[in-house]
């Protein structure tokens, strides 16, 4: 219901899934290839395979951080589970980013880089970063009630993870490699844009040990947020109604 509300409020509906990460990519497109010139030759798909997942995770975690307070007119009517408002805008994400991941495939596809069984990857991929945005969201929900300033450090977070996760550039080329792996070992998010690229660009398999243990973590951080949430919900209830 809240897909369809929100596609009805544009012209274009339901097609601005697929177009606003297109017209992302479009623009980054343009600055760092055409006005910088990028030395890479495959460049586009270099770049849509980190930006499509990269807005994922930032808009999904965004919206899930401020969907409490932003229903503090349901919670003041009826006693809800507050984690259900985190969670919904965590699965209209996904809703979205299965078709978007369609037309990357698609797009890829046509450039060359053709569906092998290593594609087979990228589930426990989109498994790890969907765990995840899940922690993050579940996180930034609870701390924004508290402190409605969270909700612009989030943002501001989201302008870091994208100059520093190799979004538009790769990791990997850094002239330190020390420094390369530290990026790689700390910053789940080049992580993921890494191991997406390696397998639809690269044709290999993830570092499935560090892929298991962001996927443990992430699934740990959500369980005790959803623990939490679900004990503080009065609190919560009492924290968004004010602020």
């Amino acid at each position: 219901m809240a897909l369809k509300a929100d596609a009805s409020r544009y012209f274009l509906g339901y097609l601005w899934w697929i177009l606003e990460p297109l017209l992302y990519v479009a623009v980054f497109y343009v600055v760092f290839n055409i006005v910088l010139e990028s030395s890479r030759a495959d460049f586009l798909v270099f770049l849509m395979c980190g930006k499509m997942p990269f807005i994922w995770f930032s808009k999904t975690v965004t919206q899930a951080s401020n969907s409490i307070v932003a229903n503090k007119h349901l919670i003041g009517k009826i006693d809800v589970p507050k984690i259900l408002f985190p969670l919904g805008k965590v699965q209209e994400g996904l809703y979205r980013q299965i078709a978007v991941f369609s037309v990357l495939f698609l797009m890829i596809s046509f450039y060359g880089y053709l569906p092998s069984l290593n594609w087979f990857w990228l589930l426990p991929i989109a498994l790890a970063n969907y765990l995840l945005i899940v922690a993050c969201s579940f996180i930034g929900a609870f701390l924004v009630c508290f402190f409605r300033d969270i909700s612009l450090l989030i943002s501001l977070a989201m302008v870091f993870l994208l100059f520093t996760s190799g979004v538009f550039w790769d990791v990997r080329t850094l002239p330190n490699a020390e420094m390369a792996q530290l990026i790689l070992a700390v910053n789940p998010i080049a992580f993921l844009l890494d191991a997406y690229r390696g397998v639809l660009m690269l044709d290999q398999a993830p570092d499935l040990s560090h892929l298991a243990a962001l996927g443990a973590v992430s699934a740990a951080i959500a369980l005790a947020m959803l623990t939490l949430i679900g004990r503080k919900s009065q609190l919560l209830s009492l924290k968004a109604l004010n602020a």
